[in-house]
């Protein structure tokens, strides 16, 4: 019994001071997000046409469409107290308003979801808690095949992105004029003049904290956030742009200690991942929908993330690449474990590589989802406008997710 009291008494000693060392992570972060708030005003995506570049698109003014169709967040909030929004007359009235394709940067932290996509028929989702704040903010009619909906990444249960886009066609504020077809990805006049409909800071207000639009950008009307399935996901970034797919490659991290891993071996070992390769053997087999285990992977990473926690360092695996296969960086991330703890040497990636020689896979636990992330998605064209509010969100969801990680992992050992 005193052994078990000791050991309760370090836990929570050892609790306390990781607490201790985050509130110290939390002032040096906000201190951080002083500066750069400072430094929002030389943004790219602040900057509007050049015939008036002095000028900073204000998006808190009101539009004409948003006060008459009383859009302030009041009355949003009532109004899904009282009843659900797609009443007959409601879809009749956002049927005949102006649209424009829209894509969406979405950052989200994981942990409480059930994945991203809604298909699993288990709740919540991060699409269909983005659908509820859609519908609730009145920016859409129709179901998603008339909305055009497509999603880059189709991230698991547990996993974050700071970086996942969507696109779909939204309620605009823009005559039809000025949301014509030909797509330039240049800033209309009427649009920097403050006519567009604040979409970041309509949909914010209503979605749950752990959920938030950073930016969004127009989109040709034939865009797509999807990446495309099958072979075609083995070809390199420009064949892609060539094809005229819209996401040209996906970069995710995942995050771990230090601890005693031999971070050389894993590199050396990481490294013979980049190029075109059948993964089978590095995912989690998914025969009748997938018939094609070749991916392209474009880079990887391995290196330390300035957090620190007594003795022990925060690092990072990054990989990019064109696509990837079902929990592909989970089991890649996880044989790399196994190097670096001297289990595994670094020619197993060429023998698990080699599905002539190893057509099964091996038995192996995969890495945990929390730590996982999904970066950034890479299109050509879009121009993503973001706002001081989100550079404050932004970098207290970053923190939190390696709150929780360093919580987490600690209470694994």
């Amino acid at each position: 019994m005193k052994m078990e009291e000791n050991s309760n008494t370090e836990l929570v000693e050892s609790l306390r001071i990781q607490m201790e060392s985050l509130r110290r992570r939390i002032h040096e972060l906000e201190a951080e997000n002083d500066k750069l708030s400072v430094q929002l005003g030389n943004c790219v995506c602040q900057k509007i046409v050049e015939s008036d570049k002095n000028h900073v698109l204000d998006c808190s003014h009101s539009t004409e469409e948003m006060e008459r169709l009383k859009l302030d967040e009041n009355h949003v909030k009532s109004r899904s107290r009282k009843k659900m929004p797609g009443t007959c007359n409601d879809t009749i009235a956002l049927h005949h308003l102006p649209k424009r394709h829209i894509a969406l940067k979405v950052m989200y932290f994981g942990q409480r979801f059930y994945g991203f996509a809604s298909e699993a028929q288990m709740d919540p989702t991060i699409e269909s808690e983005i659908f509820k704040a859609l519908q609730m903010t009145r920016l859409i009619s129709g179901n998603k095949k008339e909305l055009q909906y497509s999603r880059c990444g189709r991230t698991d249960k547990g996993v974050s992105s700071v970086g996942q886009v969507i696109s779909l066609f939204l309620r605009s504020n823009l005559k039809e004029a000025t949301r014509s077809n030909d797509y330039s990805g240049e800033t209309s006049v009427e649009e920097s003049s403050g006519g567009e409909i604040d979409y970041v800071k309509i949909l914010n207000r209503v979605l749950p904290e752990d959920i938030r639009i950073i930016g969004w950008s127009p989109a040709p009307t034939d865009f797509s956030a999807r990446v495309m399935s099958g072979i075609l996901l083995a070809v390199s970034v420009d064949t892609l742009a060539l094809r005229g797919f819209s996401c040209l490659s996906r970069e995710y991290k995942y995050f771990f200690w230090r601890e005693n891993l031999n971070i050389m071996l894993m590199e050396t070992a990481g490294k013979k991942f980049i190029g075109e390769h059948d993964f089978r053997n590095f995912c989690k087999m998914d025969a009748a929908n997938v018939h094609n285990y070749m991916r392209h992977i474009t880079s990887f990473e391995i290196f330390p993330c300035n957090e620190r926690f007594e003795d022990d360092e925060l690092w990072a695996v990054k990989i990019k690449g064109s696509a990837f296969l079902w929990h592909q960086i989970r089991c890649m991330v996880a044989v790399l474990f196994l190097i670096g703890q001297g289990l595994e040497s670094p020619n197993v990636i060429d023998e698990l590589l080699d599905v002539e020689r190893m057509p099964r896979k091996p038995q192996y636990t995969m890495a945990p989802e929390i730590p996982l992330v999904l970066q950034s998605c890479e299109f050509e064209g879009l121009k993503f406008r973001c706002s001081s509010g989100n550079l404050r969100i932004s970098i207290l969801r970053k923190f939190m997710f390696f709150a929780v990680v360093l919580i987490q992992d600690h209470h694994a050992d």
